[in-house]
């Protein structure tokens, strides 16, 4: 072990020791060395689960749990007598099961620490589970009511309610410990900046105790004459665009910026260049003279940061857009199955060729997806990769294509699309890799074009129901396109995706630049 690596060991050691030694979501070096350079580089690439959303399904799995118990003992035991009663027992059980949640949540026993660690975070359960209890008890009893109680329905919910909740609470540690190992449960982070003040900001995060984020190296455009090859024990992985590729080939939740918050200019630079990547920038004031109002600042355990970006769909958003995306993809194909038997056979009698057209395009984050379409140009015409764009009267273009084009009915295979996860319902249209606009390519010709890729790209979008579709033969056209984009990116809801749904037959009938 190196040097440095024993350092940064004993630091850890002596930090576990302070907490009793709780795991933290920064690694022991010893029991797992960092590995090498081009490992890192490649970075993780399972998906965060966020950690709130963890909280509220663990929440929820305990208040049905202790709800379902509490029914189904006093449906087996005790004998219904009148309305009086039965409605005593209800509200005795919700009462009881949002009790729990409450002093759960005061104990921290919703936090993501406290699910890999089963037998202390039990102990508090069996505390809290007790403290309902006992205090729905004493309620009964001076209240007068203790008399239409069953004692055997009570005891009987608490001793099974402690069964149940140690049940799930070991299913959760288990679990919990296995997404820590996979990396599910913290985010990854990076720091952007060397120096002093990046070392600083390593050892303040690795001394607090509910910091959800690992970090796995620091990226500084500056040479190794001013930046050091290792800083507080991470190593320096390139520079800013080496940390853009890197993002973009890797899972990277959270980019850390340790320049000074009056370096203006710099900051206004690193920006243009970072903020095409779906993932949270925080501008570290750890140590600065500055102080604002405490509602200026977020907080990584509990060090101070200024929110520059976030991801524009993050936490509860996720889940709601894509249960939004599978129940209505789902449901449209179940619909539309008939609609688009009979255009596969329309497709297949028209021209030879393959019913379905397959056209590499640009996902979330830049990845390449298979974008699926019906075939709406003869075989020898077609353009895999975007460079030659439909025009008006194409003669590559079949008959039927001519029809499933102006509709866009060409589009209807790529709700699988949806159901496979390439694709949203809505969000910015995917571009074929060499789409041009004016003889440029469109990140040529658009400044800041992938940051449309910030969200998956979506069988319809905002720009498509303004008439912003079709052939991109001016600079104009896509970077209203790209403004479109940027807009819904912004301004994001379930709501705002119902509209665009419901606006699109109407885009669609107007036909405006589709051919």
């Amino acid at each position: 072990m190196s040097e440095l690596d024993a350092a940064a060991h004993k630091r850890t050691e002596d930090r576990r020791a302070k907490k009793g030694g709780n795991e933290t979501p920064f690694p022991d070096r010893r029991k797992a060395p960092r590995p090498p350079l081009a490992e890192i580089r490649r970075g993780g690439t399972l998906r965060l689960l966020p950690p709130v959303v963890v909280s509220g399904v663990v929440r929820a799995a305990e208040f049905l749990l202790i709800v379902l118990l509490g029914l189904a003992i006093y449906l087996g035991y005790v004998e219904y007598e009148g309305g009086r009663t039965h409605l005593f027992y209800l509200a005795a059980i919700f009462v009881a099961a949002l009790g729990y949640m409450m002093i759960a949540d005061v104990f921290g026993l919703y936090k993501v620490p406290s699910f890999n660690t089963f037998v202390p975070s039990f102990t508090r359960v069996v505390f809290a589970w007790t403290i309902v209890i006992a205090g729905l008890m004493s309620i009964a009893f001076f209240s007068k009511i203790s008399a239409d109680f069953s004692r055997v329905w009570i005891a009987t919910w608490y001793v099974s309610g402690l069964g149940v909740l140690f049940a799930e609470r070991l299913i959760v540690s288990v679990t919990a410990r296995q997404w820590l190992k996979e990396g599910r449960l913290y985010r990854r982070a990076v720091i952007v900046g060397g120096g002093p003040e990046a070392e600083n900001l390593i050892k303040a995060l690795e001394a607090s105790a509910d910091a959800d984020i690992r970090i796995v190296g620091v990226f500084d455009d500056r040479g190794a004459d001013r930046v050091a090859p290792i800083i507080a024990g991470y190593p320096k992985l390139g520079n800013i665009n080496e940390l853009v590729e890197y993002a973009r080939n890797s899972r990277l939740d959270l980019l850390i910026v340790t320049l000074p918050i009056t370096a203006e200019q710099r900051l206004l630079h690193l920006l243009k260049k970072l903020q095409v990547l779906p993932v949270d920038i925080r501008l570290s004031v750890h140590g600065s003279p500055l102080r604002f109002r405490p509602r200026t600042y977020s907080y990584i355990g509990n060090v101070p940061f200024i929110d520059l970006t976030d991801k524009p769909i993050a936490n509860w958003d996720v889940v709601k857009k894509w249960l939004f995306d599978k129940i209505v993809a789902f449901l449209a194909v179940v619909a539309l199955a008939p609609v688009m038997a009979l255009i596969a056979i329309a497709v297949k009698l028209d021209s030879k060729g393959p019913v379905l057209f397959r056209q590499k395009r640009l996902g979330f984050n830049n990845e390449t997806i298979d974008v699926l379409k019906f075939r709406s140009m003869y075989v020898e015409g077609e353009s895999p990769d975007g460079l030659e764009q439909v025009t008006r009267d194409d003669p590559r273009v079949t008959r039927v294509g001519r029809i499933l084009r102006r509709t866009s009915l060409d589009e209807l295979p790529q709700f699988f699309n949806v159901l496979k996860g390439d694709l949203s319902l809505v969000g910015p249209r995917p571009h074929a890799l060499q789409s041009k606009a004016a003889d440029k390519l469109y990140h040529d010709a658009v400044d800041g074009y992938f940051a449309r890729h910030r969200v998956k790209p979506g069988v319809t979008g905002w720009a498509q129901i303004n008439g912003w579709r079709g052939e991109t033969d001016t600079a104009e056209k896509i970077e209203r396109r790209v403004e479109h984009d940027l807009y819904y990116i912004e301004n994001w809801s379930v709501t705002f995706d119902l509209y665009i749904l419901l606006m699109t037959p109407l885009a669609l009938i107007r036909g405006e630049n589709a051919y």
